[in-house]
């Protein structure tokens, strides 16, 4: 992948949500496309040929299900196994996955593991990171730089991870709608509407769901700003398609999924690794897409079930708990950055200064004002002398 996509706009630096879509890319015929798994070993097997190979593995569903498909592929072809890898925070609440990630690695018979702890390194302005911005600027996601490590581990071999499993499995915006057309759900009266909105044209769906849904609140945004993440978001939702084979393309060319990509290419360039990411390759889209009508699902753990049951441990594919990093990212180096600043360095037009300050003090602040840190920690650099001394030791 090349960089070839409209970087960050100001709107979506100040609110953290990525909006539209690149071009469309049509998925390979069905013909050529096989079962899920079949595809997913088609798009692994090119990271086990290109060792050390590496799986970013959290001990969630799509970094396991990753693992196992990629473990049972070497060992099928005779290749090095691939070498699960993972990041651990022993200081932030709610990050330890360490049983569920047993629980796979001894399910798969595997020896090798390679964990690393970190306590402050990964903050968002943390030294890691702050290389990442010197190079690139802000981009998205704003942790990319959370696989950094492993791309050093990974040197001049490979890396696979499992973004996208959300997108390609999870629950779609017009699933009841989808069930009750295809005979999975029991009508309802009230399916009459659901089915009416989710087969609407696409400017009638953004009127209702403008009107119907919660709107993104956003309180550091100045109120325009505010409507216009609104009406953006109602348009990227309202576009989904409701036929099951347009949903898959539709997913793929997400910008927010291409821009991190991108962003992830980009840094594994750095370290002459080759970065993969199966679940949002086109020939696992193509053959999700061309499922038979009876193998469809309608939700995650469905999905999980049907597709990967025999790969993993039930209570691993069925699982809802989900762990969270916000913490590893909030560290000293965040709050340092936020006590030296001046309310200067974002744009006025877009952004309250006071209230984001305010967001800020929290102890875990919203996720989707982290860019805006990231680019005020850029300016600070540019202006140390103005900056708390402990500030210049980020490099």
């Amino acid at each position: 992948m090349r960089t070839t996509i409209a970087p960050l706009t100001p709107l979506e630096i100040s609110s953290g949500l990525i909006f539209g879509f690149t071009p469309p890319e049509p998925l390979p015929p069905p013909a050529q496309a096989g079962t899920p798994i079949e595809a997913l070993e088609r798009a692994i097997l090119p990271a086990l040929l290109r060792p050390p190979c590496l799986v970013s593995f959290s001990g969630g569903r799509d970094s396991s299900t990753i693992l196992a498909v990629a473990v049972r592929l070497a060992r099928r072809e005779g290749l090095e196994l691939p070498v699960p890898a993972t990041n651990r925070f022993p200081l932030a609440e709610g990050s330890d996955e360490s049983l569920w990630q047993e629980r796979v690695i001894v399910h798969l018979g595997l020896t090798e593991w390679l964990r690393l702890e970190f306590t402050d390194e990964l903050d968002i302005v943390g030294p890691v990171a702050m290389r990442t911005l010197r190079k690139h600027g802000p981009r998205t996601p704003f942790n990319a730089h959370f696989h950094t490590p492993l791309f050093e581990e990974a040197l001049g071999g490979s890396l696979i991870t499992g973004i996208g499993g959300d997108e390609a499995l999870g629950v779609q915006r017009w699933a009841r709608a989808t069930g009750v057309l295809a005979g999975k759900v029991r009508p309802r009266p009230r399916d009459v509407l659901s089915v009416g909105l989710a087969a609407a044209p696409s400017p009638l769906r953004r009127a209702v769901l403008a009107r119907r849904d919660t709107p993104i609140v956003l309180p550091w945004l100045r109120p325009n700003a505010q409507q216009e993440v609104w009406s953006r978001w109602v348009a990227t939702v309202a576009s989904q398609p409701l036929r099951w084979q347009g949903r898959f393309a539709w997913y793929r060319r997400l910008r927010y999924i291409r821009l991190g990509l991108e962003t992830l290419d980009l840094l594994a360039r750095d370290y002459r690794t080759d970065v993969r990411h199966p679940f949002v390759d086109a020939g696992f889209a193509a053959a999700i897409a061309a499922l038979p009508r009876e193998d469809r699902f309608l939700g995650r753990t469905a999905a999980m079930r049907e597709l990967f049951g025999d790969l993993l441990p039930q209570d691993v594919t069925t699982r809802r708990s989900k762990s969270t990093y916000d913490l590893a990212f909030w560290t000293s180096h965040s709050r340092r950055i936020v006590e030296g600043w001046d309310g200067n360095t974002v744009d006025p037009e877009l952004v309250d200064s006071e209230a984001l300050r305010e967001e800020w003090s929290k102890p875990n602040p919203d996720s989707r004002s982290l860019l805006l840190l990231q680019q005020v920690a850029l300016a600070a650099e540019s202006a140390p002398g103005d900056l708390p001394e402990a500030v210049g030791s980020l490099a």
